[in-house]
């Protein structure tokens, strides 16, 4: 089937052009990101490819509908990105990519952790300048120390293993919690709370949904163990930006690592360089020397690039073929009220 391609990027054309070799899709690559004024490029495409910070809202999903479009295939596991009642409405099914991998992710997460306890970012800097001191760098040892884990699905889970191979001890949060991972890793599933207080490291890997906007607000922050580390490699809204800053003003936070921003569309993905940064919250952030920001890279890796481009054929396949769709996302699973 021929399916149009927004927001391509060098990385995931040629990843999807590899794995279209066992597919046979006709792909046409378009470089703008899909919103309702691109929406016409689609015109006659029966299938579109859509990235993570597209604006698949109700004006574009119109504007897709009226060209003939009947399938939207997301090249990401988050979909809040969709107005899906609208696509509901107008009969266009909506897939998604839910596991591509959780290592890409997790090991980015630990990643930025590193990096901000052992001051690469800052070291990696002075020594490009010939400044050898070591005044400033001082870290903390990552075993014996308390890791807090909300969400522990693939991603949570592999996330925590790898802590626990540095020998943290490990707070889990979730909806369901998976008592296969208390047993292998020793973790204990606590109130939200109860991680809050304790955690020398908090690291987020939920969804974003209703329940989980601003999960990280301003009540929360105050509730953090002070010189806390904050990871954030889910979703940018996952986090008020603005308590953070207070948080980080007052030195109750001691360092932040963001893969993700809640006003990242239209910013992330982007060479902006030499040009004003407009997002003030963002410019904000990147003052702080203890706030490491990356431009949602988290997922970045050959292997999950693969998965991606895998998973997104098939199902382009098994909608031109009329079989089940294995991850089609529906609006009535992004309303259900949230876990208690």
């Amino acid at each position: 089937m021929q399916l149009a391609v927004f927001d391509t990027h060098r990385f995931d054309r040629e990843a999807l052009e590899a794995a279209n070799t066992r597919f046979g899709h006709s792909l046409v690559f378009f470089e703008p990101r899909l919103t309702a004024q691109t929406a016409q490029l689609a015109q006659g495409f029966l299938g579109v490819c859509s990235f993570v910070n597209d604006k698949v809202d109700a004006a574009t999903l119109e504007a897709l509908s009226a060209g003939g479009t009947r399938l939207v295939a997301l090249r990401s596991a988050g979909y809040n990105h969709v107005d899906l009642v609208a696509a509901g409405r107008l009969g266009i099914q909506v897939v998604r990519v839910p596991e591509y991998s959780p290592y890409a992710v997790a090991e980015h997460a630990v990643a930025l952790v590193l990096a901000l306890n052992r001051r690469i970012h800052q070291a990696y800097a002075r020594v490009r300048d010939w400044n050898f001191s070591l005044d400033g760098l001082v870290g903390f040892d990552l075993h014996g120390k308390t890791v807090g884990v909300v969400g522990t699905g693939r991603i949570g889970r592999a996330a925590a293993r790898i802590f626990h191979g540095f020998g943290c001890r490990l707070l889990c949060v979730d909806a369901a919690p998976d008592a296969a991972l208390e047993r292998e890793l020793g973790a204990r599933y606590v109130p939200l709370d109860t991680l809050y207080r304790e955690a020398d490291i908090i690291t987020l890997h939920v969804p974003l949904t209703p329940g989980t906007y601003h999960l990280v607000d301003a009540g929360a922050l105050e509730k953090m163990k002070r010189g806390v580390v904050l990871i954030n490699t889910g979703r940018g809204a996952l986090i008020d930006s603005r308590a953070l800053i207070e948080a980080l003003k007052r030195s109750h936070i001691g360092a932040a690592g963001l893969d993700v921003y809640e006003e990242e569309e239209g910013i992330f993905f982007q060479d902006l360089s030499g040009k004003v940064l407009q997002d003030d919250v963002l410019a904000r952030l990147l003052t702080f020397p203890n706030v490491l920001v990356t431009s949602h890279q988290a997922f970045l890796t050959r292997e999950a690039l693969g998965n991606i481009a895998d998973t997104t054929l098939a199902s382009a396949q098994a909608f031109e073929r009329g079989e089940p769709l294995l991850h089609e996302v529906k609006a009535e699973q992004v309303l259900r009220p949230p876990a208690r």
